[in-house]
């Protein structure tokens, strides 16, 4: 992710500032609600939680294999202004994203005894380094739209009671905006935006049982911003 982060400010920095008309500096706060499409933990194979050979799937949602979540956000900006209508830019979110703690109860047989005893398993998710580079097209002197790549860090912090973790993954792909953008005083401007953001899914293993893992087909949802800054 830092790689990538780093490309970016190198793809900005490679268009000289001598070409380009003007360059922006801004903030954004964006507030929206996302959903992880099939969402589930997967077991395969003979192991404490499932004595069969079948694979066993369960949903990371009571109420099925799609989680949603409120989110919001603060990012900062940079774009290089090649002229009137055209802008590239990278957008970078500072904080972690974290996600509710999940826990998971499971009844467990020792030994095949029939005295069961309980395991209790949390899961958390943390979003990091979300990185966008993105081209902005005016389309008239207020409206605007924006298509971008994106990438962000998975951090898992996981309390097993079998043991293990589940290593980090990073996430891409992409969002497409529009927005009104709106001239203030010494060169400043605000702007509001409406966004639609979609991220590849992933499957993450158990570094100490391969007959656990946990998937999500992808990552969705729908945002809205509002973004302040200045054009030099």
């Amino acid at each position: 992710m830092k790689k990538f982060l780093i490309a970016a400010v190198v793809l900005l920095g490679s268009m000289s500032l001598a070409n380009a008309e003007r360059f922006s500096i801004g903030v954004t706060v964006t507030g929206g609600v996302f959903e992880a499409d099939g969402a589930s933990e997967i077991f395969s194979g003979d192991h404490a939680g499932n004595r069969s050979s079948s694979k066993v799937t369960k949903n990371t949602a009571s109420e099925g294999e799609d989680a949603e979540a409120a989110v919001a956000m603060g990012s900062i900006f940079v774009e290089i202004n090649a002229n009137e209508k055209f802008s590239l830019g990278v957008s970078y979110v500072p904080h972690s994203m974290d996600s509710e703690t999940t826990e998971n109860v499971q009844n467990i047989v020792p030994g095949g005894t029939g005295n069961d005893s309980k395991s209790t398993n949390t899961v958390k998710l943390s979003f990091d380094d979300l990185t966008t580079v993105y081209a902005l097209l005016n389309a008239t002197d207020n409206i605007y739209a924006k298509i971008g790549y994106v990438e962000v860090e998975v951090v898992t912090d996981e309390n097993l009671a079998t043991g293990g973790a589940y290593g980090n993954t990073d996430l891409d792909g992409y969002t497409i905006a529009l927005g009104y953008s709106m001239d203030l005083a010494d060169g400043m401007f605000a702007r509001f935006e409406a966004s639609y953001m979609d991220l590849d899914g992933a499957t993450v293993t158990n570094d100490n049982d391969a007959t656990k893992s946990v998937k999500a087909d992808g990552i969705s949802g729908y945002g809205a911003g509002i973004s302040l800054g200045k054009t030099f």
